[in-house]
């Protein structure tokens, strides 16, 4: 009984971390958004995805956070004064060597021609997987302001970006 609930316990687990990072605060975790005022109209806002967001998520909630702040501050427009998408690449290597086997320092196959293979290893198959994880943080700083948004390619309007966005978005379930 004991070893099944140690086993329920890290499925869970693992089934909780296996998602990407929904729209949330990054209050008390990693991943999600922050923000911090620089001055009366300007901002400093970021999203960090875990391995699990493609790229374009991590852009789109930025986008969105922008927005969601720029009504919340009682503005209409924002502009990008700056904005960058950062990406950490890194490999994770699993499984077995061809030639290296924990038990000895080199092992070997040969081929018998009653018996095929022998040895540990197929020489044809090579059990090392090798996969490369990256995660994306967005993070820009954003100028607030009043009225129609002016005409720049760095300009957006507060209120369309959200409802362009909105069906995009997905949030935390209650359950986490």
């Amino acid at each position: 009984m004991k070893r099944l609930i140690v086993m329920l316990t890290g499925l869970a687990l693992v089934t909780a971390c296996a998602t990407a990072t929904p729209y949330q605060s990054a209050v008390g975790s990693r991943w999600g958004f922050e923000e911090n005022q620089i001055e009366a109209d300007r901002f400093r806002v970021s999203f960090g995805g875990n391995s699990l967001t493609d790229r374009e998520t991590v852009e789109n909630y930025l986008l969105y956070r922008a927005a969601e702040l720029t009504l919340e501050q009682g503005f209409d427009h924002f502009i990008f004064a700056e904005r960058y998408t950062d990406e950490e690449t890194r490999r994770r290597v699993t499984g077995r060597n061809l030639f290296l086997d924990h038990r000895s320092r080199f092992h070997y196959s040969f081929f018998h021609p009653r018996w095929g293979w022998r040895g540990g290893y197929d020489p044809f198959w090579d059990d090392m997987n090798h996969r490369q994880i990256s995660r994306y943080e967005a993070s820009a700083e954003i100028l607030l302001g009043h009225g129609p948004k002016p005409s720049s390619e760095a300009a957006f309007d507060a209120r369309d970006v959200m409802a362009n966005l909105g069906d995009h978005i997905v949030r935390p379930s209650p359950n986490d």
